[in-house]
């Protein structure tokens, strides 16, 4: 009698554009478990199974991701750029606790993508058009005006949080990025609620 052989499945994982918050990927999570497949590990910009794929599964995978708003990224310089954005996002807007924003962009950025920051720097500007500096710093004002809106901070505790060199630093990004300074944003968001917000993965 013939033992039976387990076949052991190499773990796949897949790009995801859009994915920049903990809600996205806990969608990400509960859709491919509904869909059936063996979630192993789901991060910003990322989810990785371990099964392997049925006929015509991807576009079931593809489907579902674009009715929640994601994107699934196939080709090798897309998915890079989207590694950049996602370091960017966790940099800026999900590691608070840590004081993150006092290291090094260029080297936390090259950690997490694996790969040397000036090939990501031409890369990058080359795709998107903007450098990866000026997206930074539009990530950095989108976190500005969150902090502005729903925490009780003031300008020069928002200012030390983004690692501004001073308070006036930040009110001239500001002002350069959005064409209000941070005291008139907040007395206009007051009254307008979804006012002059701009959604993470639209930030460029």
């Amino acid at each position: 009698m013939k033992k039976s052989q387990t076949t052991k499945v190499k773990t796949q994982k897949f790009y995801i554009k859009n994915m920049v918050c903990d809600r996205c990927i806990r969608v990400v999570r509960d859709e491919m478990q509904l869909l059936g497949h063996d979630v192993r590990n789901v991060e910003l910009g990322e989810v990785e199974i371990g099964d392997a794929l049925k006929p015509n599964e991807m576009d079931t995978i593809k489907s579902m991701l674009h009715k929640n708003g994601f994107e699934l990224i196939e080709d090798k310089n897309g998915k890079i750029i989207e590694a950049v954005k996602t370091a960017i996002i966790q940099l800026v807007h999900h590691n608070h606790d840590a004081e993150p924003m006092k290291i090094k962009y260029s080297d936390y950025i090259a950690k997490k993508v694996g790969k040397d920051y000036h090939s990501l720097s031409t890369l990058f500007s080359s795709v998107e058009n903007v450098t990866i500096e000026h997206y930074i710093i539009k990530q950095k004002i989108e976190r500005a005006k969150e902090l502005l809106k729903y925490a009780d901070r003031s300008l020069s505790e928002i200012a030390y949080e983004l690692n501004y060199s001073s308070v006036q630093h930040l009110s001239n990004q500001f002002k350069s990025v959005t064409g209000f300074t941070p005291s008139q944003f907040k007395k206009l968001t007051a009254t307008h609620h979804q006012m002059h917000r701009v959604s993470l993965d639209k930030v460029k």
